[in-house]
């Protein structure tokens, strides 16, 4: 067939279209991947950055960057346990990890304990996040300790335990009843790397500017199967907080381990 200049020009645009942002695309090729986004994840007491392995592996497959910070005193940092950790450590390291990096416009997570660190760092970097997720999380005020927003009791007798078992300085890793996830080796890669917990991030206040969240777009997912007695006074925090997003997933509390895709599927939905 002869090609003359109309045909040529008519090829040339067509095939510019295929390849500008949002233009047309030859049949059979595969959609464009949602925006790439930026997600850091905190995890809860006992674990590290670790625990995120799986659900940092499935955002990253989808083309997010993703960091996982350990706290000062867990996991690959357990030797670094000791009593003059505070929940500012805790909030020092995550917040160190945006300074490092420089992130910004990030969505920032936080599991159980995870929480307190979350809060402070949203506090403090509030013009660096676009949202915040608290996956059945602790939810502090200005003032609170870990502790105090525990159901009646609990802390005491947390205390007790970390002074008969952990010399006073940690939280002893609880056994395999604790933590209600399947039997296998999931839950015992699991159980291997936990580390205990130090006391004083429980003890220390989180010094607050703002109300919990900060005034950012806040997601709350409270996991209910089993719901953790431990979560349930930050569950009616979150309830109760105008204009945040509540949802309830029918999960067990450290779901990342057993179903890492089940949380994937969460993240990369919100913000």
């Amino acid at each position: 067939m002869a090609v003359n200049r109309r045909t040529a020009l008519a090829g040339v645009s067509l095939a510019a279209a295929a390849l500008a942002p949002g233009g047309a695309r030859a049949q059979g090729t595969a959609p464009q991947a949602d925006a790439p986004k930026t997600y850091v994840l905190v995890h809860g007491a006992y674990g590290g950055g670790w625990i995120w392995r799986d659900v940092a592996a499935g955002l990253r497959g989808r083309g997010h960057r993703v960091f996982t910070p350990t706290q000062t005193g867990l996991g690959e940092r357990s030797h670094l346990l000791s009593r003059q950790i505070t929940v500012d450590t805790h909030i020092d390291d995550v917040a160190s990890v945006f300074a490092f990096e420089d992130l910004r416009d990030v969505v920032l997570v936080g599991h159980s304990y995870g929480g307190m660190a979350v809060t402070g760092v949203a506090d403090r970097l509030t013009d660096r996040i676009r949202h915040v997720v608290y996956l059945d999380a602790l939810i502090p005020e200005n003032g609170d300790t870990a502790f105090t927003i525990l159901p009646a009791g609990m802390a005491e007798t947390r205390r007790k335990v970390a002074q008969e078992q952990g010399a006073g300085v940690a939280l002893p890793v609880p056994g395999p009843d604790a933590f209600p996830i399947p039997a296998g080796p999931a839950k015992d890669w699991f159980m291997q790397r936990l580390r205990p917990h130090p006391i004083g991030t429980y003890e220390s206040p989180v010094r607050l500017a703002k109300p919990a969240g900060a005034g950012l777009p806040v997601t709350y997912v409270a996991y209910t199967s089993p719901a953790l007695s431990a979560i349930e006074p930050s569950r009616q925090r979150a309830k109760a907080k105008s204009g945040w997003t509540y949802r309830e997933l029918a999960v067990p509390h450290d779901v990342e381990v057993p179903n890492p895709e089940t949380v994937v599927e969460l993240l990369a939905g919100i913000g």
